[in-house]
């Protein structure tokens, strides 16, 4: 919501004035920053814990869904960044690539690029057609005893190359991982909060019919401080705390971070910042496709809001 906006050093600065604590202690704060952000999900997705980066929000949905599936392995796009942390590298192929290599219980399905991926536009059905590739990883797991335990995804693949995956494609994924005892995650630290424009999630572009089972968030939650969430459903979080091991955190969940959290939210809801995001981004992706249209350079214009990608290319043909 801009830098140093002063709506959030205001909120910041009345709640360190007054207390800043861990969550053991109760806070108003805590409950009512829930609650808003409840407003903004499907009504399943009603669990909240906090915490302090994207990086531990998926570290925390990671952990979940291992819980509460009991399983181990987890499916992922090429490309893929999901964080910083020893657990997230392993599930990066962006990053593990570099260092140790594919783990056993990781599996990589090709990016959903309708422009320079396996399947494209002038493909029949891309969406089946991606979906079919990461039904084929079940059962090739399957055949090696290996239980899936998560689909972990962008919503919107980022470091991937600003991919807007085809709409229906997480629908038929779902179905695949569900069938096979796993669950959706979606990571909407880079892509949620109003990015995309028209939605407040940038999941919500692949249709009403779609829900994920937990959803990641960060960066932009607390413009600059660190502020993260993870939201997830009751069975999955009964299933978490059923070990008798509590989630705790020092930090996530203080009642500054909440402050700022809901100031973020106020900011915008105030200034219409969806509706900004929904204008600017149709203006620049209009004017992007007038010079696509006078430098062969420029192979494909794609985006959402304000989460666009150009994608520069030697030859238009291959």
């Amino acid at each position: 919501v801009g830098h140093c906006h002063p709506d959030i050093v205001k909120a910041a600065h009345e709640q360190n004035q007054l207390l800043n604590t861990n969550s053991r202690y109760l806070h108003d704060n805590l409950v009512d920053y829930a609650e808003r952000l409840s407003k903004t999900l499907p009504e399943k997705l009603c669990i909240f814990y906090f915490l302090n980066s994207g990086s531990e929000a998926n570290d925390l949905a990671l952990r979940l869904a291992r819980q509460y599936t009991k399983h181990e392995d987890v499916i992922v796009l090429d490309h893929a960044y999901h964080g910083h942390l020893t657990s997230l590298i392993d599930i990066s192929p962006y990053k593990f690539r570099n260092l140790e290599g594919q783990k056993e219980w990781v599996h990589v399905a090709p990016v959903p690029d309708t422009y320079r991926g396996l399947y494209r536009e002038d493909h029949e059905d891309p969406v089946t057609a991606y979906a079919d590739e990461v039904k084929n990883i079940i059962e090739h797991a399957h055949k090696r005893g290996r239980k899936i335990a998560a689909f972990f995804v962008e919503s919107l693949p980022s470091v991937g190359g600003q991919i807007i995956p085809p709409a229906g494609y997480f629908q038929k994924v779902a179905e695949h991982v569900h069938k096979a005892g796993g669950v959706f995650i979606a990571d909407e630290i880079q892509v949620g909060f109003g990015r995309v424009g028209k939605h407040f999630w940038a999941f919500q572009l692949q249709g009403e019919d779609f829900m994920p089972d937990i959803v990641t968030m960060g960066k932009p939650i607390g413009n600059g401080h660190p502020l993260a969430c993870v939201a997830t459903t009751k069975e999955i979080a009964e299933a978490f705390a059923a070990t008798g091991v509590e989630y705790f955190n020092t930090f996530g969940g203080n009642p500054v971070s909440c402050a700022i959290g809901l100031a973020v939210l106020d900011v915008i809801e105030k200034e219409h910042l969806q509706a900004h995001a929904t204008e600017v981004g149709n203006f620049l992706m209009k004017t992007l496709k007038e010079q696509q249209l006078k430098h062969p350079i420029i192979g494909d214009v794609r985006g959402c809001g304000l989460f666009i990608g150009v994608d520069l290319v030697k030859d238009q043909a291959e």
